[in-house]
């Protein structure tokens, strides 16, 4: 198949490359408002919860949203209560209540002072709730203009929240472009040894991003995606770029060498390192394909844009960029000093590489206790993990929303967007049941205040517990527990931000492991489909694993115990957020799997050629070592720009990441796959007769059509 692609794109380079502009121009202008389209809210929460019924039963039977949605925050420097403020608080109320989508407004001219007033008695605050069924953003857009700039007035919130975090996200995802672009092309190169062949990454990368916006702003039409996918996007697409380019570049410069330029070059590019990008890119996909079992549109949007991705990179990377190659010829190497030109096959037999993996298999078994030992020593802080939301906590300190959250939490007796809340299901004649049940929650220890039951429609009561201690303190957990866990005459439904934590981690746990099962059938099908063994796709199962709990160990000890506070600029939440390990293990995972691939490759292509398996192991790293290397360097600057974003939980993706691409591409390629292979020698190509027919059958092998070997 690849053999015949080759031929095509040869045949019609120019028009292929003609056709990519055309794609690439409309995809830009059709693809690039996506970022705008994208949402923001309600991302992290499973919609099957109980949780979010409670919401909605109150929602459905009062035509108002539960919790404010906006609150004005008024410091007045002097008594809260005086007529001259009393006459500002009034002036907000009318404004909030003026806007056709708010359906309620508190303050403490219509409710308790001591509620709404400051413990020093200096600041008050002023809350909107939204109609049911409203776009929140564009509320929140309307109240920020109509009181936002009003003096000593500071806006927060749920809705507020959202806006600012997906605000924050899209300035920071500019920012960590700017930042990565000038040093991918000034390390590209270093690598691709040429001003021409460094161009080919940005180029294909560029591509593949816009063709992924235009492919999730379809999705997009008719499932609401995240906007926080963008980030994802951007750094995998580039970073795949990367990869799949210093492959192909690397092995068409050894054909130019070894063949000459014209169409042979090409096809046994296409038929040797096409071949393992094509395998490489499944491996991806496959892995990032396993967030789709999750209901939380956090994480399916990041499946949903790591499949296109990768599935996109691999098409511009399989016919653009061979299209290109055939264009440029030897020309691929121009623009470089003559010292740096690469005109010959990589690895002599004699390198770097070849002769540390020759060290290490001399002496396999202790190399592979010893990095084994390593990899689960770093691994045992992740046996201590504690786990958070995301809240205006995420926020720089200085943010409208981070501030009213935390001056609320502080300085205020309650703060009602942190409570929790009841939907009970009774009749208006159970008024006294319902009562009792009521004044029975409020013996709970972690309990504060409980308000008395609101009859909000036929059949339904509402009733709120204001916590003692923050939403996702182990007391406020613990009271929504208890609620729950409390016999009640009736049908009880417990909602609240704590509530949604609790219904998030159960969800997660409940879908991971499907997720689990789907990413390792998947990876080790794909795995045999291309060496035709079961030894080596469980090997490189065992390994991801390994490596993938020093990364997640390691972030535990950076992120959750608060070390490199200063260095990465933010301040430790005392956990990660709950959706970061999923989506870390998804995409390190995929990553992972995708170096194994191309060394793998380069491995079964010597073994293929009559070599030992000892001797094929060391040619295969002399080959790929740099490459590798390489690769995962510009990766982790591709993706590890993230680590500059304001927003913690998109610098955990980006650290935790770029940890797990350097352990994977320097401990685990360098030092634990040689090791094992040695041990395992010949047993590493092992799989049952019938396999072994059947991958014989779809000639599934490397060898090109003219019978040269990939």
């Amino acid at each position: 198949m690849l053999d015949k692609l080759a031929r095509a794109i040869h045949r019609r380079r120019v028009r292929v490359l003609a056709i990519t502009a055309a794609f690439a121009l409309i995809a830009g202008i059709l693809g690039g408002p996506v970022v705008g389209l994208l949402k923001a809210g309600n991302d992290f929460e499973d919609p099957a919860s109980p949780s979010v019924a409670a919401r909605e039963s109150i929602a459905h039977a009062t035509g108002a949203l539960v919790t404010p949605s906006v609150i004005a925050l008024v410091r007045t420097g002097g008594p809260a209560t005086a007529p001259g403020v009393r006459a500002r608080v009034a002036a907000i109320v009318r404004a909030m209540r003026a806007d056709p989508d708010v359906a309620r407004v508190d303050s403490y001219l219509s409710g308790p002072a001591r509620a709404f007033v400051s413990r020093d008695g200096t600041a008050t605050y002023v809350a909107a709730t939204f109609r049911a069924g409203v776009t929140e953003a564009d509320g929140a857009d309307r109240l920020s203009s109509r009181v936002g700039h009003q003096p000593g007035v500071t806006l927060g919130g749920a809705a507020i929240t959202q806006k600012a975090v997906g605000t924050q996200v899209q300035h920071d995802l500019g920012r960590a472009e700017m930042l990565a672009f000038p040093l991918l092309f000034l390390l590209s190169l270093l690598v691709f040894r040429g001003l021409v062949a460094a161009l080919l990454p940005l180029l294909v990368g560029g591509v593949s991003i816009v063709g992924t916006f235009l492919a999730m702003r379809a999705v997009n039409e008719g499932i609401g995606m995240s906007v926080f996918a963008v980030n994802l996007v951007t750094g995998l697409g580039l970073g795949l770029a990367i990869d799949y380019t210093l492959f192909m570049v690397s092995r068409y410069r050894e054909e130019l060498a070894r063949v000459g330029p014209g169409i042979d070059a090409l096809r046994n590019t296409m038929a040797t390192a096409g071949r393992t990008v094509l395998f490489s890119s499944l491996t991806v996909a496959a892995a990032m394909a396993s967030l789709l079992v999750f209901p939380q549109r956090f994480l399916y949007s990041m499946g949903i844009g790591g499949v296109i991705v990768a599935l996109v990179g691999s098409v511009v990377a399989l016919v653009a960029l061979p299209a290109l190659l055939a264009v440029l010829g030897p020309r691929v190497n121009a623009l470089a000093p003559a010292r740096l030109q690469v005109t010959g096959s990589a690895g002599s037999g004699a390198g770097f590489w070849y002769r540390l993996s020759r060290a290490v298999m001399r002496r396999p078994g202790r190399v592979a206790i010893a990095t084994a030992t390593v990899l689960v020593v770093l691994g045992l802080p992740f046996g201590g993990i504690r786990f958070t939301g995301v809240d205006a906590s995420v926020l720089p300190g200085g943010a409208g929303a981070r501030v009213v959250s935390d001056v609320l939490r502080s300085d205020f007796p309650s703060d009602r967007s942190s409570a929790t809340y009841l939907a009970v299901s009774a009749p208006r004649s159970a008024a006294g049941r319902v009562g009792a049940y009521a004044a029975g929650l409020r013996s709970l220890p972690g309990a504060r205040l409980v308000s008395a039951p609101q009859p909000v429609g036929a059949g339904t009561w509402q009733i709120e517990v204001i916590p003692r201690d923050t939403s996702l303190s182990s007391g406020s957990k613990e009271l929504v527990r208890q609620i729950r866990d409390r016999p009640a005459p009736f049908a009880v439904k417990v909602g609240g931000p704590t509530a949604d934590f609790l219904d998030r981690q159960a969800s997660l746990s409940a879908h991971l492991p499907f997720a689990l099962a789907l990413v390792a059938a998947t990876t080790f099908l794909i795995l045999f489909l291309m060496t035709g063994s079961v030894v080596l796709p469980f090997k490189a199962l065992v390994m991801n694993i390994l490596s993938l709990s020093a990364a997640f160990g390691l972030l535990v000890l950076i992120f959750q115990d608060g070390r490199l506070e200063g260095l990465l600029g933010y301040t430790s939440q005392g956990a990660l957020e709950a959706t970061q390990p999923v989506l870390l293990f998804a995409l390190a995972f995929g990553l992972s799997t995708d170096y194994g691939v191309f060394l793998l490759g380069r491995i079964k292509e010597a073994h293929d050629r009559g070599l030992d398996t000892r001797e094929a192991v060391a040619v295969g790293l002399e080959r790929t070592g740099r490459i590798v290397s390489a690769a995962a360097v510009l990766f982790c600057v591709a993706i590890g720009a993230f680590a500059t974003s304001s927003i913690v939980f998109i610098k955990e993706l980006g650290v935790g990441t770029a940890i797990a691409v350097l352990i994977d591409a320097t401990i685990v390629r360098a030092l634990l796959v040689p090791s094992l292979m040695a041990l395992l020698g010949d047993w590493n190509w092992w799989a049952p007769r019938r396999l072994r027919r059947l991958h014989a059958r779809f000639r599934l092998s490397d060898v090109a059509s003219d019978g040269s070997v990939a």
